[in-house]
């Protein structure tokens, strides 16, 4: 059976070398950002086509916003889980307990942040996706949804909660 390190998170340095991940217990403001910005693109990736396929076929809101937020998940452990078990040999099973707490977290605050964006905006409820209502809702909604994950990622690094993005 397949274990993790102890010294994971220097195997973590030796994948991600351009960024340093603490400095005496705190997350460098680059590793933080990286990371966020990581997570972003997992969430937008699976935020916009669950909205747009929920907004093309009439979906209620809240259903559609859950519908996007289990895409986002999707994309986002994907975008995170493959290239751990391509650089460090990982099983899949290894690679998701290693990242499902810190990946769990993050996502959840950056969907849970869109969506209220999203929601209040009125972007779900626009009717299609040619109403610019849709594309500024959503415009809104990226930068809200990085502005609440970064402390978040930044304190789930310094844990060493989140690791690897």
């Amino acid at each position: 059976m397949e274990h993790i390190s102890k010294n994971h998170t220097q195997d973590c340095h030796a994948i991600d070398t351009p960024y340093a991940h603490t400095q005496h217990g705190k997350p460098s403001l680059r590793t933080a950002a990286h990371a966020t910005l990581h997570c972003l693109t997992g969430c937008v990736i699976g935020e916009l086509i669950g909205l747009m396929i929920g907004v093309s076929l009439g979906i209620a809101p809240i259903p559609m916003m859950l519908f996007s937020t289990a895409l986002a998940y999707i994309s986002g452990v994907s975008l995170t889980i493959f290239p751990l078990m391509r650089d460090t040999g990982f099983t899949f099973k290894t690679a998701l307990m290693t990242i499902w707490i810190g990946e769990t977290v993050s996502i959840g605050v950056m969907e849970l942040v869109m969506n209220a964006v999203d929601y209040h905006m009125g972007g779900v409820r626009s009717g299609s996706i040619l109403n610019p209502l849709f594309w500024e809702a959503l415009l809104a909604a990226v930068p809200a949804g990085y502005i609440a994950a970064f402390p978040v990622n930044a304190w789930l690094i310094g844990k060493e909660l989140k690791r690897c993005h």
